[in-house]
């Protein structure tokens, strides 16, 4: 019988080869996207703030069906319709963080569940403290508690720092049970009357498609009609819509069966990512991020309290509640750090994460509905909190891009030229004699070499 183990779990050490792809292949979609959000961002400031009147116009402007409850602003119809896609898709990695990715392990899960949550709630006791002292409202408490993994994957390519996979992975996964989290805070903060007759229904639909994921039953012409009309349940039944993208997400199978190289979770998530990254959230942004930045407005964010308190729960409370769960988890529990990475490195990552946008953007039109002055400022500030939050740890990556860059060097290395990092296989002997031979190859190599020059400098040196 083997003897317990009392080994400390290593979260951010070296993933599994196929696990460590995925969360290749994920980042370099979240990077894309990221980019195309911050292209859309900056188009949303650039109209609003030289054609404001026909940015209003255009994201005031009502379409859709009346008789269905579905009568919405264009603005609407972004942040409820389109995001429920994105939502969508993080219901899928949520649930394959469950069966097949970090969050499997309890022990292992420990450390960013805890690092998220504590990155979560000291933003808005941030907020919190701010509002009390300053007499403002606290309404706005959850703005600043959100993560936009996009932005700041894209903030990391446009600075063209190489994290290691490792702190990538971080990342990912906490922006994974950020979204998780946030989710919650929408669904139970943020829902007005109920219309239990529409979540009934939506409940029965919801029931209907898990049904039809276990029979196996395929094709697009089944689910996307379903979804469709799931949604439009949810948004009539007075829970916010995205709702219904995420319990869609997680229903879907993400543990691969024997001959499957893909699950389905995973190949539909494959699909609707690049809709979700190049679509539906930059549309988002470009119909919600259109605010008026003035100087009077910039000096309105720094001494409001609700606004001020959003810009200091991204930057100062999001840095420090994320470093300090990930630092009191290490230390009070069996949960430990790779011993290549150092605490800056989760500083830095962790700076990062204050870039809040896409859902911190969301919570403030839902929290300041009926003050939609305030929402403006709310947004300013979630723009203005983002952006020092990215050029702090912009600055925090560059000072460790040296380290970062050896990392990465280490973790690809193929010195066998089999398409496998030399890292996978350490332990496997036929690496080691596979390596023995290419070494062997070198010496040969050399001594024929050095046989050549001492052959020559004998030439050089006999009679003339």
């Amino acid at each position: 019988m083997t003897a317990p183990s009392n080994r400390r779990s290593i979260f951010l050490g070296r993933m599994p080869l196929p696990e460590r792809n995925f969360i290749a292949d994920a980042l370099r979609a979240e990077t894309v996207g990221g980019v195309l959000l911050l292209v859309a961002a900056v188009a949303a400031l650039i109209w609003a703030n030289t054609l404001g009147g026909s940015y209003e116009a255009v994201r005031g402007l009502h379409i859709g069906p009346a008789s269905l409850g579905l009568d919405l602003s264009l603005q609407h119809w972004a942040a409820n319709g389109l995001l429920a896609v994105f939502f969508f898709v993080a219901g899928i990695e949520l649930k394959r963080e469950l069966v097949a990715g970090e969050l499997r392990d309890p022990k292992a899960a420990a450390l960013p569940v805890i690092a998220a949550i504590c990155g979560m709630a000291t933003p808005a006791v941030v907020y919190f403290t701010v509002n009390v002292i300053g007499g403002g409202s606290l309404k706005g408490w959850a703005v600043p508690t959100a993560t936009d993994i996009a932005f700041a994957l894209a903030v990391l390519a446009v600075i063209g720092t190489s994290l290691p996979s490792a702190l990538r992975a971080f990342l990912l996964t906490l922006a994974v049970v950020d979204d998780l989290f946030a989710i919650l805070i929408i669904a139970i903060f943020f829902t007005s009357k109920i219309n239990f007759l529409a979540l009934g229904f939506a409940a029965v639909g919801l029931v209907i498609f898990y049904l039809l994921l276990r029979k196996g039953i395929r094709g697009w012409y089944v689910y996307v009609p379903l979804a469709v009309v799931i949604w439009a349940l949810m948004e009539n039944s007075g829970v916010h819509a995205t709702i219904a993208g995420v319990a869609m997400g997680l229903m879907l199978r993400c543990h691969r069966r024997d001959g499957e190289t893909q699950s389905p979770g995973e190949h539909i998530e494959h699909l609707v990512r690049p809709l979700s990254a190049g679509l539906a959230v930059p549309l988002f942004a470009l119909f919600s991020a259109g605010v008026s930045i003035s100087g009077g407005a910039v000096h309105d964010v720094f001494t409001r309290p609700e606004t001020l308190g959003v810009v200091l729960g991204l930057i100062v409370g999001k840095a420090l509640g994320i470093f300090g769960g990930t630092w009191c988890t290490a230390r009070f529990t069996k949960a430990e750090l790779n011993p290549d990475l150092r605490w800056p490195d989760v500083f830095a990552v962790a700076s990062l994460a204050g870039i809040g946008f896409t859902v911190s953007l969301l919570i403030g039109e839902l929290a300041f509905a009926k003050n939609p002055a305030l929402a403006d400022e709310i947004k300013a500030s979630v723009l203005i909190g983002s952006l020092l939050a990215a050029l702090l740890a912009g600055i925090l990556l560059k000072i460790r891009n040296n380290k970062y860059r050896r990392l990465c060097e280490e973790e690809e290395r193929d010195e066998d030229q089999d398409g496998i990092p030399d890292i996978y296989e350490l332990d496997k002997p036929e690496y080691h004699l596979r390596m023995a031979q290419i070494l062997e190859a070198k010496a040969a190599e050399h001594r024929r070499l050095a046989e050549v020059a001492s052959g020559a400098r004998a030439v050089d040196d006999g009679p003339a």
